[in-house]
């Protein structure tokens, strides 16, 4: 069976160990850095690093308008910590170009600093398969205010931490530093079958 191709947006951050996580899942990771690499993807995932810097990357490499038109005809995507801010439809906190794909608004550095970083298990999150799933928050963003068509996958203290709405996926943990793949698992489960 042909493992589906997913793209790791690689401009900054975590992008190989998000390369390893979906091997873990079983998909065949590739790089991405070009608008054309877009068109035989599966999916996609944008890493955590630092928003600012990855904004700058894809506006500089043109890939605001590919991404948000591949994202909006239907291309499943996972946007982990900078890459949930990135998502979001609004930014709280020094805002950035976002592709505004996700109705929800993203607080950046909401948790603190660097030095405040944690790891904390969900507190809801079993009916999306994820009971137990440990998230690590580093310089991590919160979102808040989800609209109506933005599902509540998993909480930490009563706080979203993941949603989806539709092929959209937004983490504001990093699920690629543990070596638990079932967010990974969640985005190839929402691939076209064959793809």
């Amino acid at each position: 069976m042909t493992k589906p191709r997913v793209g790791v947006l690689a401009i900054q951050g975590d992008y190989e160990a998000h390369a390893k996580a979906l091997v873990r899942a079983g998909a065949d990771p590739e790089l991405v850095l070009w608008p054309k690499q877009l068109a035989e993807l599966a999916a996609l995932v944008l890493p955590g690093g630092e928003s600012t810097t990855i904004a700058k990357g894809l506006a500089r490499l043109a890939l605001y308008e590919p991404l948000r038109e591949r994202i909006r005809a239907g291309l499943p995507v996972l946007g982990t910590c900078a890459g949930a801010i990135l998502l979001a439809e609004r930014v709280e906190n020094r805002p950035v170009e976002t592709l505004g794909v996700l109705d929800a608004t993203a607080v950046r550095n909401a948790y603190g600093t660097q030095v405040d970083s944690f790891i904390a298990s969900v507190d809801e999150g079993a009916a999306a398969g994820l009971a137990g799933l440990r998230c690590v928050f580093i310089r991590a963003p919160q979102l808040k205010d989800p609209g109506a068509e933005v599902e509540v996958l998993a909480r930490v203290d009563g706080e979203p931490v993941l949603l989806r709405q539709r092929n959209v996926l937004a983490a504001t943990f990093h699920p690629e530093i543990t070596d638990d793949a079932r967010v990974h698992r969640l985005l190839l489960a929402m691939t076209p079958p064959g793809v």
